[in-house]
C-alpha cells in the first residue's frame, strides 16, 4: 500500500500485539516474500553512504519488526490445511497462534491486541468479527452468538458459511483475524475435506466449539480492506495514499478535479 507492502502491514500488525515470530505458509519456490524480511547490508550501505536516511529507514523497518519463517504448503488445499503446515514451526511454548490473511486489512491497526486480553479472560480461541448489514451477509462466514457483559465479545455457539439473509444467524461475520489455541491443530487433523478437496479453518473451529471449547468474538468497530480482488486492492491503494502525508493533499486535490469530470 503506497509504499509499504501488505505483508509488512500485516506483520507490524502482529508485533504491536507482542508477536516476535512469523510464519509464512507458502507454495514451493514462493519463499522470495520472506527475503524481504532480510537485512540487506550493501543496499543500506549505499543509501548511508548517500544520505537517503528516510529511504534507509524503510529499509530497515520490515527486518526489524520480528523473526520470519517460511512453511512449505505443497498443494493449495484450504486455509484449515495452510495452517496446519505451520504446526512443525511451533516450539513447546507456543500453545496458541494468530492467523493474519495479509490479503485482509483490519484497520485500524489492534483488534488482535484486544484478541489477546480477551483470550486472556477466556481462555480458548478468539476470532475478529465485523457487524455487516443483514442483506450484505451472504459472501461471509456467520457466527451464532451468545452476549457476555461485554459489548463487543461475543461468546460463539456455532458457525454458519454463507446464509442467505433470512437463515443467517446473526449479522456478526467472520474477518480475516483468528486467536486460535493450540487444539486446533488436533482439530483439523479430525475433520473431513469439503469441496475441492479443501479443509476448512471453520470447520476445525466448529468441531471445537461442539467440544465444548471455548471461542469468542472481538466485533471490530473500524474497516476493512479486501486486498484479493482488484477492486478492493484499489480502493485499499486510494485510502492509504489520502492518509500519507507526501502524496496525500496532491491526490486528494487531482481526486476531487477528476471526479468533477467524470
Amino acid at each position: 500500500m503506497v509504499d509499504t507492502p501488505g505483508i509488512e502491514l500485516v506483520a507490524t500488525e502482529a508485533a504491536e500485539a507482542g508477536a516476535d515470530r512469523l510464519v509464512i505458509v507458502t507454495s514451493p519456490g514462493k519463499d522470495a516474500v520472506a527475503r524481504y524480511f532480510s537485512s540487506q547490508p550493501e543496499l543500506e550501505e549505499t543509501l548511508r553512504e548517500r544520505g537517503k536516511t528516510e529511504l534507509l529507514a524503510k529499509v530497515r523497518r520490515g527486518p526489524q519488526l520480528l523473526r520470519v519463517e517460511t512453511a512449505i504448503q505443497e498443494k493449495a488445499l484450504g486455509l484449515g490445511h495452510a495452517v496446519s503446515c505451520a504446526e512443525p514451526n511451533l516450539t513447546g511454548a507456543d500453545d496458541a497462534v494468530a492467523v493474519l490473511l495479509p490479503d485482509d486489512l483490519v484497520l485500524p491497526r489492534g483488534v488482535l491486541k484486544k484478541m489477546a486480553a480477551v483470550r486472556a479472560e477466556f481462555g480458548g480461541s478468539v476470532l475478529c468479527a465485523f457487524d455487516i448489514p443483514r442483506e450484505e451477509i451472504s459472501p461471509f462466514g456467520v457466527f451464532d452468538v451468545r452476549e457476555t457483559n461485554e459489548d463487543d465479545v461475543k461468546r460463539v455457539i456455532g458457525m454458519v458459511e454463507k446464509p442467505a439473509p433470512a437463515d443467517a444467524p446473526s449479522t456478526f461475520a467472520a474477518a480475516g483475524r483468528y486467536l486460535l489455541d493450540r487444539a486446533v491443530f488436533d482439530a483439523l487433523k479430525r475433520i473431513t475435506p469439503g469441496a475441492g478437496g479443501e479443509l476448512q479453518l471453520t470447520d476445525a473451529i466448529v468441531l471445537l466449539i461442539n467440544e465444548g471449547h471455548p471461542v469468542h468474538v472481538v466485533v471490530h468497530r473500524g474497516g476493512r480492506h479486501d486486498l484479493g480482488n482488484p477492486g478492493g486492492f484499489l480502493r485499499a491503494a486510494v485510502d492509504f495514499a489520502l492518509l500519507d502525508p507526501e502524496y496525500g493533499p496532491d491526490l486528494r486535490q487531482w481526486l476531487e478535479g477528476r471526479i468533477g469530470t467524470a
